[in-house]
């Protein structure tokens, strides 16, 4: 499927691009299974994604999912502004931030 690419950052890092919709939505999950797997935080950056649906939240939602099941964290970075219209419009825009485990638990390193 080329109408999307997950690209590994490093450190737990990845940046999707392209389209998560309902044509790609199972295939970008497929494709993270195994990139995320060995990651106990994980930050996707999305600001890539050119076109997304319902299907994009579903994946979000997906994903946040594995993380809480799997004692990770996920956090998203840069969601498109349709998904974000798309949760608040089904009342499920609190659950995009479950993923975040450990925000304010984890201390800054020492300057």
């Amino acid at each position: 499927m080329s109408d999307f690419k997950l690209e590994a950052r490093g450190e737990g890092k990845f940046a999707l691009s392209g389209h998560m919709t309902f044509e790609t939505a199972g295939h970008i999950l497929r494709d993270s299974e195994e990139m995320f797997d060995e990651h106990t935080l994980i930050e996707v950056d999305l600001s890539g994604v050119t076109d997304t649906d319902s299907a994009g939240l579903a994946l979000m939602l997906e994903w946040i999912t594995w993380a809480n099941h799997t004692v990770r964290e996920i956090r998203f970075h840069e969601a498109p502004d349709k998904i974000d219209a798309i949760a608040k419009t089904t009342e499920v825009d609190h659950l995009l931030k479950r993923g975040e485990r450990w925000v304010g638990f984890i201390e800054a390193p020492a300057e």
